[in-house]
C-alpha cells in the first residue's frame, strides 16, 4: 500500500475506532487531531500522539474555533447506542452538513465517512455488494442513507472528496456483543438460527479507513465486512465451544424480536474493498478475530 508523508488529518468522533485509526496514522508520520464531544478522554488521545480537540458536530457553532487546515478528514462519529431516528438525524445527517460547511475552505483531499451496512434491507440471505439496492426498512437506516446521499450530492455538485464506507457490526477488544450475550445467559437462537450475521474487527475497520484515505475514489461506496458472514447458530456453536458454555436456547423469531430495528438477513461482500483498494484483512473471519 502506498503511503503519504506529513498529511494533516482530523478524526471526528475519535473513540473506539478513531483512536485506533489515529494511532496508526501517527505511526505513519502524519499529524493527527481528534475531535470529541467531551474532553474526558484527552489523556488517551494524547498518549496515542493525537492532538485533542473538543467540539460537537451537532452544534455548528462549536466547530467555529477549529481551523479548517486539514488534508484528510474521517467522520466516524456515532450516535448513542439505541439512538432514535431523531438522534441519528442530528449526528449523521445534520452533523455531516455542519462538518462540510466547516471544511468549505479547507485544502481537503479526502473525506471518509463511516456509514453502516444497515442501509441494505435485504432479508433473503443473498449476497449484497455495493451495486445492490440500498432500501432500508428501518427509520434509522433511512437517515443513514440520506446522510450518504448528501455527501454524494456534495461530490457531484462541488467535487467534495467524500468516500463512504458501509461498516458491518464492529467487535474487538472490550467489545463483542455475541460473546457477551452468551456469557451473560442472554443469548437466544432466533428461529432456525440461519439468519446471517455480518461482522468486522475494529482493527480492520481502522485499516479500511486508512486504505480509503490513501486510495479511495471520491464519490464511491465500499463495504467493510469480513470475508465470512456466518449463520447465527454456527456463530453461537463456535463461541459456546470456545467459552465452555452451553448453547443458547432457540426461540420463535417473533419472541426473539427479529422484527426489531434494523435486523435483516443478508451476506455483505467486501470484494470491492479488497480488489480495488488492495485491502487485506487482519481478521478475515470471526474465528480469527474472536480467537
Amino acid at each position: 500500500m502506498a503511503h503519504f508523508a506529513g498529511v494533516r488529518v482530523l478524526i471526528i468522533g475519535c473513540g473506539y475506532v478513531g483512536i485506533q485509526v489515529g494511532a496508526e496514522l501517527v505511526r505513519l508520520g502524519h499529524t493527527v487531531s481528534g475531535l470529541r464531544r467531551q474532553a474526558n478522554r484527552t489523556p488517551e488521545l494524547a498518549a496515542a500522539g493525537i492532538v485533542p480537540l473538543t467540539g460537537d458536530i451537532t452544534d455548528a457553532s462549536s466547530l467555529a474555533a477549529i481551523a479548517p487546515n486539514f488534508d484528510w478528514v474521517v467522520n466516524c462519529a456515532a450516535s448513542t447506542s439505541g439512538g432514535s431516528a431523531e438522534d441519528y438525524r442530528r449526528v449523521y445527517f445534520e452533523g455531516n452538513r455542519h462538518v462540510c460547511r466547516c471544511l468549505a475552505s479547507a485544502p481537503l483531499c479526502k473525506f471518509v465517512y463511516t456509514s453502516s451496512t444497515g442501509v441494505y434491507g435485504q432479508n433473503d440471505g443473498s449476497w449484497v455488494d455495493e451495486a445492490c439496492p440500498a432500501e432500508p426498512a428501518s427509520a434509522t437506516g433511512k437517515v443513514l442513507l440520506e446522510a450518504e446521499e448528501e455527501l454524494r450530492r456534495a461530490h457531484r455538485d462541488t467535487g467534495f472528496p467524500a468516500v463512504v464506507l458501509r461498516v458491518a457490526g464492529i467487535y474487538g477488544p472490550g467489545r463483542g456483543y455475541y460473546a457477551r450475550q452468551l456469557q451473560h445467559g442472554e443469548a437466544r437462537i432466533e428461529g432456525d438460527g440461519q439468519r446471517f450475521i455480518n461482522m468486522v474487527h475494529r482493527d480492520d475497520v481502522a485499516g479500511a479507513i486508512i486504505a480509503a484515505l490513501e486510495k479511495g475514489e471520491p464519490g464511491t461506496v465500499y463495504n467493510v465486512c469480513d470475508e465470512e458472514p456466518v449463520a447465527q447458530a454456527e456463530l453461537y456453536a463456535w463461541l459456546a465451544k470456545r467459552l465452555g458454555l452451553p448453547m443458547p436456547p432457540a426461540v420463535p423469531e417473533e419472541e426473539a424480536g427479529v422484527r426489531r430495528r434494523g435486523v435483516t438477513n443478508k451476506r455483505i461482500s467486501s470484494r470491492r474493498l479488497r480488489e480495488e483498494l488492495g485491502y487485506r484483512f487482519l481478521y478475515p473471519t470471526f474465528r480469527d478475530g474472536y480467537g
